[in-house]
């Protein structure tokens, strides 16, 4: 069974940084395609960034430029930097997983941008 652990969220003024983590178990890392997503109060889940096992990235246009998704197979581990941080930025952030066509999210990692 695929479980993910997120890390590295917390509170940071508007113009900072902060780096996620997530850490796979359960699946063959190298060959997973991987995703960020998050969820404002109110708001439905959107996805913030793809990265696929060849490493190709994608970034919805609110986050292009601010942020960069990265992995390292060798340690089962998703980043997600996030720069120039805003207050729309605060949602709880999701690690997603998509392995053998199934998929799999962590538990979420709260970021909260203040003014």
């Amino acid at each position: 069974q695929v479980q993910l652990v997120e890390s590295g969220g917390g509170l940071v003024q508007a113009g900072g940084s902060l780096k996620l983590s997530c850490t796979a178990s359960g699946t063959i890392f190298s060959l997973t395609d991987m995703a960020w997503y998050r969820q404002a109060p109110g708001n439905e889940r959107e996805l913030v960034a793809t990265i696929i096992s060849g490493s190709t990235t994608n970034y919805a246009s609110s986050v292009k430029g601010r942020f960069t998704i990265s992995r390292d197979n060798a340690k089962n581990t998703l980043y997600l930097q996030m720069n120039s941080l805003k207050p729309d930025d605060t949602a709880v952030y999701y690690c997603n997983a998509l392995w053998r066509r199934q998929e799999y999210w962590g538990q979420g990692t709260q970021v909260t941008v203040s003014a």
